[in-house]
């Protein structure tokens, strides 16, 4: 097969033989292999389209995704920051707790005030360790120790209670047991037991100890308790008794003045009258008895005793 070429620039004309094998290649290259080249090209563009179009609905989703997580940890963040807040709260009460029992219980022990202060953080100390290892506590982690630590604050507390009790219950012992002389000033005129009656001059029991001294000084509760007796009786004149609980009554005869009144609660060193030398009585004086479980006991050793 010629093929005959014509130029108008040349004015000459080309001829091509194409022989029977260059003709079933150019046939073959026309029918076969080009439209599969342009079919190929075609196909990775639209599979270049396809992946740009899906290339923003990716990002889309991943943005999402993101911003969920986000959210997501601000959340947990400002709940653990919530905890923390409430576990501050409950440590900060129970150190203003402990450092009231502890100021209380250190008046109460006469302890010195630099001994034990509650208001400065207690002094520590030491050498620094030749290795030392920083380990980051997690949220979980430090919420866990901050619930150890308050319920050891808990435990301080509750003990704290227990000795402020003991201390009160001593104090309370202390105030109610009678102890030391019932007047201010004067001295001891008679004893208790056997003597010699200063209107028979027999030999009479004297139920409790005299105090002599000026008429009109102060008379003086040997500890607190409540009047239950503020009025004239019988041999005793004038007379104040005072029920102490735990057995004990005391008694305060020959009162110039009553100062008090059945019922009322007095407390220990309270002025209760006013020394006298009413009833059966040989001056100013004060009859001073001690009743233990309803029966009179040796008032001496009451008044002996420590206040």
């Amino acid at each position: 097969m010629n093929i005959i070429l014509f130029s108008k620039k040349a004015k000459k004309s080309l001829s091509i033989h194409l022989g029977r094998n260059k003709l079933l290649l150019i046939l073959l290259f026309i029918t076969l292999i080009f439209p599969g080249s342009v079919m190929y090209v075609g196909y990775e563009v639209g599979k270049m389209e396809a992946n740009n179009q899906a290339l923003p609905s990716n990002w889309e989703s991943e943005m999402l995704r993101h911003r969920d997580e986000l959210a997501e940890t601000t959340r947990i963040a400002r709940e653990n920051m919530n905890a923390l807040a409430v576990r501050l709260g409950s440590l900060q009460a129970h150190t203003v707790r402990l450092n009231a029992l502890g100021r209380r219980l250190t008046e109460k022990a006469r302890l010195e005030k630099g001994e034990f202060n509650f208001t400065e953080a207690p002094a520590q100390g030491g050498p620094e360790g030749q290795s030392q290892t920083l380990v980051a506590l997690e949220v979980p982690d430090f919420l866990t120790s901050l619930d150890a630590l308050a319920a050891q604050l808990d435990d301080r507390e509750q003990q704290l209670r227990v000795m402020e009790a003991f201390y009160m219950g001593r104090e309370l012992e202390g105030e109610v047991f009678p102890a030391g002389r019932p007047i201010t000033r004067g001295w001891i005129s008679s004893y208790y037991g056997m003597r010699v009656d200063p209107f028979t001059g027999l030999q009479a029991r004297h139920k409790g100890v005299d105090f002599a001294g000026k008429d009109g000084s102060d008379v003086i509760a040997s500890a607190a308790g409540v009047v239950t007796w503020a009025d004239s009786r019988y041999g005793y004149g004038n007379l104040v008794e005072i029920n102490h609980g735990n057995g004990y009554v005391t008694r305060y005869g020959h009162n110039s003045k009553i100062l008090v009144q059945a019922g009322v609660e007095v407390e220990k060193g309270q002025r209760i009258a006013l020394m006298g030398s009413s009833g059966r009585s040989t001056g100013p004086h004060v009859h001073y008895e001690v009743l233990k479980n309803g029966r009179e006991v040796d008032p001496i050793k009451y008044i002996n005793a420590k206040r």
